[in-house]
């Protein structure tokens, strides 16, 4: 098993097409196939399903990606503790990569462009399992409730620090325009993100929406289309002022204010690549250690 060989797994896991993978890697298909088929035998497993010309991950092989991933990453760890430039895997929340991120990642980029920048979005929940597994490099995120002092970051092997401070917003539809607290609103329907976002849960304990109760929960996928609905008339959402400030919603739309919540950067301990150290000083305005 060699890393070039797992870059061709990852990489058919990715796309679940052996001629995309292909493509992406500058291979022949005929190589990719028989590079898999050489790991398969060699880890005696079938890590894909074969169903004539489509293929998924078989059990063993999304377990075996987890792995792979993590070996991966910490070849990249390694070059870049070396003096090699790397990547940085960067997972974010939807809101903070949509309001806060753009300017910084840009003059990061210029300073640094010999480093690849990897971002992707979603709830912080998800997010610092990928950090603690190895999957991303760092993340921002709202830490859950439970995460919230140091020794269960600890615990975890994580630490973080905290970036930006966000004024979090209920944003109301127009029926309930003249409403001055939460215990005033008629529509019983909170448009959120799924199990794990951080203000999911904060909305649902501000609201008291527990199991029973009148209240039902829209998930949805962006914050747009959260702002849409809400629009519409068909439900309340839980967002940062940030987001509502680049989101260009109409001023018809009222809002109650719900408290603050503090955006984190998270890493592994002992995670000190001179890349990662740059990056995490653009925004906690030193190194990090």
């Amino acid at each position: 098993m060699d890393l070039e060989t797992l870059k061709i797994f990852e990489a058919v896991a990715a796309e679940l097409s052996v001629t995309r993978a292909a493509a992406r890697l500058g291979r022949a298909p005929s190589n990719v196939t028989t590079r898999i088929q050489q790991l398969e035998a060699e880890l005696d497993a079938e890590l894909f399903i074969r169903l004539g010309k489509r293929i998924t991950l078989s059990t063993a092989g999304q377990r075996f990606l987890t792995y792979a991933q993590r070996l991966l990453a910490l070849e990249d760890e390694a070059r870049q503790a070396l003096g090699g430039s790397g990547s940085l895997r960067i997972g974010s929340m939807e809101s903070t990569a949509a309001s806060r991120l753009p300017a910084p990642l840009a003059a990061f980029n210029r300073t640094h462009p010999a480093t690849r920048l990897e971002v992707s979005t979603g709830p912080s929940g998800p997010l610092v399992e990928e950090v603690r597994d190895g999957r991303l490099d760092c993340a921002f995120v709202a830490l859950p409730a439970e995460l919230e002092n140091e020794p269960a970051l600890i615990e975890m092997g994580l630490q973080s620090a905290p970036v930006w401070k966000e004024s979090l917003l209920l944003l109301l539809p127009p029926a309930d325009a003249g409403a001055t607290a939460p215990a005033e609103l008629r529509t019983r329907t909170l448009a959120a993100f799924k199990p794990g976002c951080t203000y999911r849960a904060m909305a649902e304990q501000r609201l008291g929406i527990v199991a029973g109760s009148a209240w039902r929960i829209q998930e949805l996928g962006s914050y747009h289309a959260m702002v849409a609905a809400v629009a519409a008339g068909a439900c309340v959402t839980l967002l940062p002022r940030s987001v509502l400030d680049v989101s260009g919603v109409s001023n018809d739309l009222n809002t109650l204010e719900m408290g603050t919540v503090t955006t984190r950067l998270l890493w592994r301990r002992g995670y000190e690549t001179p890349v990662f150290q740059a990056f995490a000083g653009e925004f906690l305005g030193e190194t990090c250690t």
